[in-house]
């Protein structure tokens, strides 16, 4: 349902509808289409109102194929997402958020249900595109460049594909038969993916294999290091290491009790997974405030309703048979400073969760490339680096390192590839004006509740790896789906065709929407008053 609309990103401000109607028409009122906030905050690029609209019209495939154009996991995201699209909501200042992940989730459940498959591209384009890296990055740039003809090969040292989908997100957030039935929708395209292989020189591989483009997506499989005076290393071990560990199937030994250093979602999950791993006690130590901690506070919430507890303000000084760890406190500025007290914790095993770098060792030798730290330097329009042809993002690159940041690199990659591949202009999109909640007319709008996945009591999550958050039903669905407020597009409302004193407003039938008789119309702006959406603006007379 697109349209031809008018160039609005610089409209005069004519919304006073004081005085209205003048002996010449000095306003006219036109249709626009806005940017929703929730599209506009999603890393993955999503159109988000879209394939909501699709679900409330009860036509769900076609949902699912809207929401796949731009990312091929609905399944992954819908359960791992930490889902910034229902920050941006509007609808969280009427009520609540709509739960856009709940419903993002049930779609890519379905078409696994349903097996709902993509047609693999008619023609091939005669470029051979390597990726280095098998984990939401790398995956998402090889769907989107083999949907547009390009023969794809993903090279990855892991001996599975999915990087930090499979070894470093538990299986009680993202079961592992979702990731693979995910995984085989990129396959299903044409894509090989070549396992248990390590790049050492990646100039050579490009060269041997007639690549004429690599996107390089390697994780930050690598925990950062922190000197601390241990008489037992055997206690301490890496976060990284041991979620990888557990989600390739082993059982490490932990002991009772358990310390995880560190603050982030990483340390979340390594003191939720060492709860099921049998430790009675699981203690987060963390140095600075809980309002400081860089993890989300659902995760926060999870690990401590499932029996973790957190040290704020310590930090361990010293492992031996107990944990020495130094009392911290904030100076003027907020940062965390020592204050010379000390306390010891009993630990049998400590978890260091103190952080990740990308292992980019192997691309140092490349001439040319640049870096920052442990990570490329690249344009940060186009992810291509100062080496023409070799492109890089997810946690390769500066960046927040979430799957959905990931997969919406792979796929702004994949097509500025295509781009160079074709040598074509890079032409940036120019984005519409974001709806703000206070645009709206909220009294066409009721209050409605915003429904609520079933959860996995605390008890019963502790036990096993099951998965703690189930889905909606579809009826829970198509529910939530009616409660996006469809920002900035008009949705059919009939408000402004029923308000028109002058009958200027002209129906076009389902899914077209409408137009104005200029002929008709006196620019009294009734049906700007009381659009909904504020998918009308008014203009100045030309």
């Amino acid at each position: 349902m697109t349209e031809n609309r008018p160039d609005i990103t610089h409209l005069p401000d004519l919304t006073d509808t004081s005085g209205r109607v003048t002996p010449v028409r000095t306003r006219m009122p036109i249709y626009v289409d806005l940017l929703p906030p929730c599209n506009n905050a999603c890393p993955a690029g999503e159109n988000i109102q879209e394939w909501l609209r699709l679900i409330k019209e009860n036509e769900t495939e076609a949902a699912w194929r809207q929401l796949v154009r731009d990312n091929p996991f609905p399944a992954i995201h819908g359960r791992v997402c930490y889902h910034p699209c229902e920050t941006a909501c509007n609808r969280k200042d009427l009520d609540a958020a709509v739960s856009i992940h709940s419903v993002e989730r049930y779609l890519g459940d379905k078409a696994i249900e349903n097996r709902w498959a993509l047609p693999k591209p008619r023609t091939k384009s005669g470029f051979k595109v390597l990726v280095i890296g098998a984990g939401p990055s790398g995956l998402s740039a090889a769907y989107h460049l083999a949907r547009v003809g390009h023969e794809v090969e993903i090279r990855d040292a892991g001996e599975k594909a999915g990087g930090m989908m499979r070894y470093g997100i538990p299986e009680y957030r993202l079961p592992r038969d979702v990731v693979d039935a995910e995984i085989k929708r990129v396959t299903d395209l044409g894509v090989k993916i070549t396992l248990n292989h390590t790049v050492n020189d990646l100039l050579a591989e490009q060269r041997e294999g007639g690549f004429d483009a690599v996107f390089i997506a390697i994780g930050a499989h690598l925990s950062k290091r922190v000197e601390i005076p241990s008489m037992d290393a055997g206690k301490m071990v890496d976060a990284v290491d041991f979620l990888r560990q557990v989600g390739s199937g082993e059982k490490p030994r932990i002991g009772r009790r358990v310390a995880v250093y560190g603050g982030g979602n990483t340390a979340m999950d390594a003191a939720r997974v060492a709860r099921r791993m049998g430790a009675e006690e699981a203690v987060i130590i963390y140095r600075r405030t809980e309002k400081q901690m860089p993890a989300h506070a659902e995760e926060l919430a999870d690990a401590q309703s499932e029996g973790v507890e957190v040290h704020w303000l310590r930090t361990i000084n010293e492992v031996s048979a107990e944990i020495k760890v130094e009392i911290m406190e904030l100076d003027e500025n907020g940062r965390a400073r020592g204050t010379g007290e000390f306390e010891t914790l009993p630990a049998d095993t400590v978890i260091m969760a103190v952080g990740q770098e990308a292992d980019t060792g192997f691309l140092r030798n490349i001439p040319g490339l640049q870096f920052t730290d442990d990570v490329l330097s690249v344009d940060p329009t186009t992810l291509m680096t100062d080496v023409p042809g070799i492109f890089a993002g997810g946690d390769a690159v500066p960046s927040a390192r979430t799957v959905t940041i990931g997969v919406g690199h792979g796929k702004r990659a994949a097509r500025q590839i295509n781009t160079w591949l074709n040598r074509q202009a890079v032409n940036e999109r120019i984005k519409h004006p974001v709806v703000e909640f206070d645009d709206l007319n909220l009294w066409y709008f009721g209050e409605h509740p915003r429904s609520i996945q079933p959860e996995l009591s605390a008890r019963e999550r502790v036990i096993d790896f099951d998965e703690v958050v189930q889905g909606l039903s579809d009826d829970q669905a198509v529910f939530e789906a009616r409660r996006c407020l469809s920002c900035g597009n008009c949705f059919e409302c009939d408000g402004c065709f029923g308000a028109c004193p002058e009958d200027a407003i002209i129906k076009l039938g389902k899914g077209h929407r409408y137009r104005f008789d200029y002929e008709k119309c006196t620019g009294c702006a009734t049906c700007f008053d009381q659009c909904p959406v504020h998918a009308i603006e008014m203009i100045a007379e030309n």
